[in-house]
């Protein structure tokens, strides 16, 4: 394709206080996607060839090296927004604004909630994480292209281009530019050759809680071959907003799993080794190694902390396996293949095959999750999506499997989650990988996709609001504290609708509020226990309303990314006694019932209203 010049007879100066987008001169890779397994690599994009900026000797000679330089970039930055111009982003951003609100006249707020807000973010929010803080952490990669039509990601890159990032955003900031702080990664020098620093590449790698309140990190990319993986290990910290590194993994993961086990211990599972595309790994690791102590305390940062291997092998041909913790203390690892099925005990490190999952053969991403099942924790699990041609859910309790309720249509891409009354709520989707109806890469998309979807406590389904932005591939959401839904993620969708490709916000975030929020007051929750909670014990929490309250939940903190939740859970914990400005409740059984580490703790009323949450753990006294 031909790219338009700026003409040499334009001001080179008037030219750079105009466009001010970061400089964009790695080459374009092939399809992000096609590390994933799920799809053939029939859809790379063309290599850019063009070449690193040239300076212009004559403005050198003028201007001086450095300010010629500026100029340079910016006519290669003019350059590529020939490709993909602003009014385009802008007038798509504002037909589907059209469409959203036509769309959801049709439903009150008080029976399917609302859409509330919408605004720019720093991040593409590929990985999301709702940390104990209260604070929601969002990591992707620095892009390559602003062109929605092409890969956005380094997937095919080796060197520094190939790099990481990562801000926290804080809701009670707002939604303004200072409501989000940059916590970019550590640098590192990847196996790539090229030995150049760069901040750890650690997109599409897997992530879970410990009982301390940080987040394991595992994984990422190394760069070319359709999705090498990275031995990355490292931790956030939510207490200092750092990360920290650790030990190298045994094999490079892209696209891996992860879940934290009864003992604290996170399992990670699958993803394509260093090799790159087609080599996923049967290898299971766990973190961290049994030679050290799992980390309770908010003091303890694991640094430098080694995994090792756990004794059974987990051989997924298809990466990004739904992982699960259930009540009987083993992990249920369900492959997108119908016929890889497997449960996994944490203590004799075994596995055994469970009943294929009815269905089609393979289901690529789509949604899971554990399923509430009163005080002591989940025993089942709910397979939703991943195939755009069945709607029908799948229900995996005792060892057998169920036919559920269906949904509206099929969708794949999409985000399920677990409100704090038990209900569940869907959003994103989208026709395939990265599919909307209209060929792939093309961000156009139909509104069938942008609507949600609802499921009350006794299974049935309904379509809710449509959300502003289509959101496939890369999408993510996340339960707030406040019970609001926070909705994110596809890179592709938000590039191709930002109201400003000149700035530093590359992504956007919508507000849903779900239908709890409008119907009537909350109950208060003033305070919580400040340190852990033990197991089977009563604690006390403060109250002005105790006596409106009729139940009490947790609801474990998200953490997700591509159609995969590594972290959902919901419990609810018995009311013993109600005292002048307090309840006294019962803390969940074991540690299989509630993995140890942080839950928000809800107060509900008669009418399913929520109280806004607080954090409360559980676990050894130490993790306060």
């Amino acid at each position: 394709m031909s790219r338009p010049r700026l003409s040499r007879l334009v001001s080179a100066c008037a030219v750079i206080s105009a466009l001010t987008t970061p400089l964009i001169t790695t080459p374009a890779a092939v399809a992000h996607d096609s590390g994933s397994g799920s799809h053939s690599v029939d859809q790379e994009s063309k290599p850019d060839t063009r070449d690193e900026v040239t300076v212009d000797q004559a403005e050198a000679a003028v201007l001086g090296k450095e300010h010629a330089k500026e100029h340079a970039e910016t006519r290669a930055r003019a350059e590529d927004l020939g490709d993909y111009p602003q009014p385009m982003r802008t007038a798509r951003l504002e037909s589907l604004t059209r469409s959203q609100t036509a769309h959801n006249r049709q439903f009150s707020a008080q029976e399917y909630g609302r859409f509330k807000e919408y605004f720019p973010s720093p991040d593409f929010a590929v990985h999301v994480a709702q940390l104990p803080t209260g604070k929601v952490l969002m990591f992707s990669f620095e892009r390559i292209e602003t062109n929605p039509t092409k890969e956005t990601a380094p997937t095919q890159i080796i060197g520094k281009e190939n790099a990481g990032r990562a801000y926290v955003w804080d809701p009670a900031k707002g939604s303004g530019a200072d409501a989000f702080e940059k916590v970019t990664p550590p640098s590192v020098m990847m196996p790539d050759g090229k030995d150049e620093l760069r901040p750890a590449p650690f997109f599409c790698a897997g992530h879970a809680f410990l009982p301390n309140g940080m987040l394991g990190v595992f994984g990422g990319n190394l760069g070319s071959n359709h999705g090498a993986g990275a031995k990355l290990s490292l931790v956030f910290n939510p207490w200092t907003q750092k990360w920290s590194l650790n030990e190298e993994m045994s094999v490079g993961r892209w696209y891996p799993s992860a879940v934290t086990g009864a003992d604290g211990r996170i399992l990670i599972m699958s993803g394509q080794s260093e090799l790159g595309w087609a080599t996923p790994t049967p290898v299971v690791e766990r973190f961290p190694a049994l030679t050290h102590a799992v980390p309770v305390s908010k003091t303890n940062v694991p640094e430098s902390v080694p995994v090792d291997v756990f004794g059974a092998e987990a051989p997924f041909k298809h990466d990004y396996p739904h992982l699960f913790s259930l009540r009987d203390g083993k992990i249920y690892g369900l492959g997108r293949n119908h016929d890889q099925q497997w449960r996994f005990d944490p203590v004799t490190e075994t596995r055994t095959s469970l009943l294929d999952r009815p269905g089609t053969a393979l289901r690529s991403y789509g949604s899971a999750v554990p399923l509430p099942a009163g005080f002591k924790g989940p025993d089942s699990v709910l397979v939703l999506g991943g195939d755009r041609d069945d709607p029908n859910t799948y229900q995996l309790v005792g060892g057998q499997w169920k036919t559920k309720e269906p949904r509206a249509f099929g969708r794949t891409q999409d985000d399920t989650l677990i409100l704090p009354d038990g209900t569940l709520f869907t959003v994103n989707g989208a026709y395939d990988i990265r599919d909307y109806g209209n060929g792939p890469y093309n961000p156009n998309a139909d509104l069938k996709y942008r609507q949600t979807e609802m499921r009350d406590t006794d299974g049935n389904w309904k379509l809710g609001p449509a959300q502003r932005l289509p959101r496939g591939y890369h999408s993510n959401a996340v339960v707030l504290p406040d019970g609001r839904i926070m909705v994110t993620g596809d890179e592709a969708q938000q590039i191709a609708n930002d109201p400003d490709i000149s700035d530093d916000m590359d992504g956007s975030i919508e507000i849903y509020e779900p239908a709890y929020l409008h119907n009537g007051e909350r109950p208060d929750l003033t305070a919580v226990p400040g340190r852990a909670v033990t197991y089977d014990s009563r604690f006390t929490v403060l109250t002005s309303t105790p006596e409106d309250v009729t139940r009490a939940v947790l609801l474990a903190p998200t953490t997700a990314t591509h159609a995969v939740n590594f972290s959902q859970r919901h419990l609810d914990v018995r009311i013993k006694s109600r005292g002048d400005g307090s309840l006294e409740l019962q803390a969940p059984p074991s540690a299989n019932a509630a993995p140890p580490g942080y839950y928000m703790l809800f107060l509900l009323n008669e009418d399913g209203v929520p109280s806004t949450a607080k954090f409360v753990s559980f676990g050894p006294p130490a993790a306060g």
